[in-house]
């Protein structure tokens, strides 16, 4: 029998990084960078891209969320919902770890 893993929920306290298994690439054939795991590859926007980058496991959401708000000149608010609901989609599938 299988057990069931337990669902990482995203925090603000939370540290994510990306496990052993995913990749950031750069495509010079597509010129844009692809995310690498197993039998699949994600072409991730600029965001995105700006995102993951930052999942470093040394910076926390909220860490990551400030810097993002203060590149983009943006409100807090609305990066933290954006941010928080990207990276608990990618962390559901594996593919980032809180």
């Amino acid at each position: 029998m299988m057990a069931l893993r337990e669902r990482a929920l995203v925090s603000l306290r939370s540290v994510p990084s990306l496990p052993r298994h995913v990749r950031i690439q750069y495509d010079p054939v597509r010129q844009a960078f692809a995310v690498l795991s197993p039998e699949k590859i994600f072409w991730p926007n600029e965001i995105s891209l700006d995102i993951l980058r930052r999942c470093d496991g040394r910076s926390s959401v909220g860490h990551i969320i400030a810097d993002l708000a203060a590149e983009y000149d943006a409100e807090q608010e609305a990066v933290a919902a954006d941010v928080i609901a990207f990276l608990q989609e990618w962390s559901d599938k594996l593919l980032v770890k809180l």
